[in-house]
């Protein structure tokens, strides 16, 4: 809200003096009987006489309405038009038994989830999709504006539901999929994973060839400790895991040479910290260009102190001359 008229709001400073000009006002208009004693009257001033201080409590609200109406209150309305070319991202994260591994807290797949889920946060203007992977791959949620929509898909992981395995070829391939056909000016694939392509038929090399005539940027990142860590090994009959110690394999040569190859980059995460870092900086690599303009109009809100004003002198004229009517 803004004042149109603010130096109207100065005349709050006479309230102080019409106060002090209806006490002495009150004392040359109302005599006073002194007595020798108030017991016999004590505690018998009737509710006529206890409303009376309501009389200049709304002639005060009326001056100050009046006053308020006068400086103009406007409501501010305001309106935004975006323009620009926004980006269009597919996550593209692998569901493999081994993103359970411990060497995170609680473990990969949850820091990846929530770490993914604050990168789309800040990613305002740009469609976002989701693609998941293990031995095989599929879209879990298609390019969109609703980040609301990818986050809940995100918080909805778990692995386990995919036939297990590393096809990291088929999880780019799914992405490219997503990303050849749309219109955005510029179009990239972020590729998380925690070892080594050991299945699918879709060679990782062909599909980041394909990316590339597309014009469809790769960041790929390996997550995982070095060593060794606490990971699946095995699964029993009900379909929980069994953990062990294993030694955390990473097949970076592949994992860089398909960033570079489509002019992204390849990053290494040992730590959550190192996670939360390379989003930060990918975010910081691929800027939307958004251009706003910003609309305002001003709503009128004089007119309610205005009846505010007006209703309080009407309800003081009534009092004062019915039930409150004094003599003389």
């Amino acid at each position: 809200m803004r004042w149109l008229h603010p130096e109207f709001l100065y005349l709050f400073l006479l309230l102080p003096v019409a106060v002090f000009w209806y006490w002495l006002r009150y004392r040359k208009r109302y005599p006073t009987f002194r007595l020798s004693s108030l017991q016999a009257i004590q505690g018998r001033k009737s509710w006529r006489g206890r409303l009376q201080i309501v009389l200049p409590i709304l002639r005060g609200l009326a001056f100050a309405a009046l006053i308020m109406g006068l400086a103009r209150p406007q409501k501010t309305l305001e309106e935004e038009k975006v323009k620009g070319e926004g980006i269009d991202i597919m996550l593209a994260m692998d569901l493999s038994s081994s993103m359970l591994a411990m060497d995170f807290k609680p473990n990969r797949l949850d820091v990846s989830k929530r770490v993914a889920a604050e990168f789309v946060d800040k990613r305002t203007f740009d469609r976002i999709g989701l693609v998941v992977f293990s031995g095989e791959a599929f879209t879990q949620c298609p390019l969109t504006s609703d980040h609301r929509i990818v986050k809940e898909f995100l918080g909805g992981l778990e692995c386990g539901r995919l036939e297990d395995g590393t096809a990291i070829g088929m999880g780019l391939a799914t992405a490219v999929n997503r990303l050849k056909d749309t219109k955005a000016k510029s179009k990239v694939i972020i590729l998380l994973t925690d070892g080594v392509n050991n299945t699918g038929y879709q060679s990782p090399q062909l599909a980041a060839k394909i990316a590339k005539e597309f014009d469809i940027k790769i960041y790929t990142i390996g997550i995982g400790a070095s060593g060794e860590a606490h990971t699946p090994v095995s699964r029993r009959s009900d379909g929980t895991y069994v953990f062990g110690l294993a030694r955390v394999e990473m097949d970076e040569p592949l994992m860089r040479e398909i960033a570079e190859l489509t002019g992204g980059q390849y990053y290494r995460a040992t730590t959550e910290q190192e996670l939360e870092q390379i989003y930060t900086q990918i975010d910081l690599l691929e800027k939307s260009e958004i251009e706003i303009t910003s609309y305002k109009r001003y709503g009128e809100l004089f007119r309610w102190f205005v009846l505010v004003a007006v209703g309080c002198i009407v309800l003081e004229f009534l009092l004062r001359y019915t039930v409150l009517r004094t003599i003389p």
